[in-house]
């Protein structure tokens, strides 16, 4: 199964950093994180950005086992 990474907010939302879960396409990874996470992770899921393996992602690109899909929110400083 991938390997889901999550920062920040994410992360917060979530609970936990990092976890395994069931999905063919990026889209089926971040569907299963919601139904695991429940709605406050799916509302923080809308402001950030995904990326495989350290590459962009869209939601219907193909994962494997072996890939990490990084979800990162906004980041802002100064």
């Amino acid at each position: 199964m991938p390997t889901i990474r999550l920062f920040a907010g994410a992360r917060e939302a979530a609970g936990t950093d990092r976890d395994t879960l069931d999905g063919a396409t990026v889209r089926d990874v971040l569907d299963a994180a919601v139904a695991r996470y429940g709605a406050g992770f799916a509302a923080v899921l809308g402001t950030c950005r995904v990326w495989v393996n350290g590459e962009p992602a869209e939601p219907g690109d193909a994962v494997a086992d072996a890939d990490e899909v990084a979800v990162l929110p906004p980041v802002s400083g100064g």
